[in-house]
């Protein structure tokens, strides 16, 4: 399948194609804009999507000269690759928050962009820092500046947000709370800001683990629940509501965006950095071929993607993320009425009973594994029965076991702290996905082999 766009070649009809298996469903492709990915680099790393931030001014100072600064010049050297340095709407020079905060990790050493960022920790809400940067920027610009008018709409949102997004566990991402508390406080019509929330906020955090941005190219719906339909660019640049002021700045990102995806859409995985066993992956991609490459495709010279959506009775795995969207309609229902949802370029929800069944291409990279992060190896994904209740990883980023493909880490008794990834918790399941548990020993090895070539 090809990923529509202006000029793209139309897809073969169906009737061409082989039936879906039992219980699943094809997710159809939808018109996706153009753009040009040079321009979209520019913009993801340079770009005012996130319009507000702390002034330099108070930033250099605190943070110091960055790892990571993605090779900028001028006043973004040495400025952390999670920061944008931004001239705001009020005229002053500030550092906010860009995409890389969630989409980019370490990885043996290295930045990897597009890499979900799997070691944050979003398990406690400290306000002292958004206040403190306030009080700093009042006493250095004051209290009438441009500086701290531009610092308010990042601290507003902080406030109003912080205390909803905490996780139970280190690692995994509150991005679907976040969009929820942010749509509580926006209205459908222009974006602008409510200071009383619109809507009763759902209590539990569902985690995610964030996806890798390469596999987008071939994705015909957003999110692990296939969400996202319509446009990608409109549906991505909705992360401007963390600061914007209404619908006229959202249309201005919502431009931009197509560029962003453009370049998002030429991203490859890193290859497997450790020596391969050719025959034992050729096994492997036998067993592939027979067990997965039906919902996952195939790879290589005859490479295929079948985008579809897997039941919860068919994947059995936790199914809180599927459901939430339907337990609490307001959300999908005032994104598809709002700016957003309308207009030639318009973005949808539509909640499904089910997750997509994911493109493997670098899924050796892609550890934990499942939507919510739960199972540390390959090896554990494939054999269910072993998959550990609590388990404790170093968050290092350099400590990857070849032989199992994923994480080392350490069988926990039980939880002791948000460093112990906890399955008994509502939504950190790691149920089902049973389908490698029949596979023998030697088997499972030459699979798992076969996935670290991909």
């Amino acid at each position: 399948m090809v990923l529509l766009g202006a000029g793209a070649p139309a897809v073969p009809a169906r009737a061409e194609e082989p039936a879906p298996p039992a219980g699943t469903r094809f997710l159809e492709p939808s018109p996706q804009r153009t753009g040009d990915p040079v321009r979209g680099y520019d913009y993801l790393i340079n770009g005012d999507y996130v319009s507000s931030g702390v002034p330099m001014g108070i930033y250099r100072p605190l943070a110091g000269p960055a790892e990571f600064d993605l090779g900028r010049t001028g006043t973004a050297s040495g400025v952390s690759h999670r920061f944008n340095v931004v001239r705001s709407p009020e005229g002053a020079e500030v550092v906010a928050p860009n995409c890389l905060t969630c989409h980019s990790e370490m990885l043996n050493g290295r930045l990897v962009v597009g890499l979900g960022n799997n070691s944050d920790d979003h398990t406690t809400h400290t306000p002292l820092p958004a206040t403190a940067a306030a009080m700093a920027t009042a006493l250095k610009y004051g209290p009438d500046s441009a500086e701290v008018k531009s610092y308010a709409p990042i601290q507003r949102s902080h406030q109003a947000i912080g205390p909803l997004i905490t996780t139970r566990v280190r690692g995994v991402n509150p991005a679907d709370k976040i969009f929820a508390a942010l749509a509580a406080h926006r209205k459908a019509e222009d974006l602008s800001w409510l200071a009383e929330s619109q809507f009763d906020v759902p209590v539990e955090t569902v985690p995610t683990d964030v996806p890798a941005w390469w596999l987008l190219k071939k994705k015909h719906a957003l999110y692990y629940n296939g969400l996202g339909r319509g446009d990608f660019a409109r549906l991505s640049s909705a992360s401007g509501m963390l600061t914007m002021r209404d619908s006229a700045e959202a249309g201005r990102m919502d431009a931009r965006f197509p560029d962003v995806l453009a370049w998002i859409r030429t991203l490859e995985p890193p290859k497997y950095p450790l020596p391969l066993e050719p025959e034992l992956a050729a096994r492997g991609q036998v067993h592939f071929e027979k067990k997965c490459a039906s919902c996952h495709g195939t790879y290589g010279e005859r490479e295929s993607y079948p985008n579809l959506l897997v039941s919860l009775d068919k994947v059995g795995t936790d199914p809180l993320l599927s459901q939430s969207y339907a337990q609490y309609p307001e959300y999908h229902t005032w994104y598809n009425r709002s700016w957003y949802g309308q207009g030639p370029h318009a973005g949808r929800l539509e909640p499904n009973d089910g997750y997509v069944a994911p493109p493997l291409d670098g899924v050796w990279a892609t550890a934990p594994y499942l939507h919510n992060g739960s199972v540390p190896t390959l090896d554990d994904l494939l054999n269910s029965p072993q998959r550990p209740m609590f388990w404790k990883r170093d968050f290092r980023n350099r400590d990857y076991d070849g032989e199992k493909g994923g994480w080392r880490y350490e069988t926990m008794a039980q939880a002791g702290d948000g460093r112990t990834y906890d399955t008994t918790l509502p939504g950190y399941g790691n149920g089902g996905h049973e389908f490698g548990d029949a596979l023998s020993a030697g088997d499972r090895k030459a699979l798992i082999e076969y996935l670290k070539s991909l």
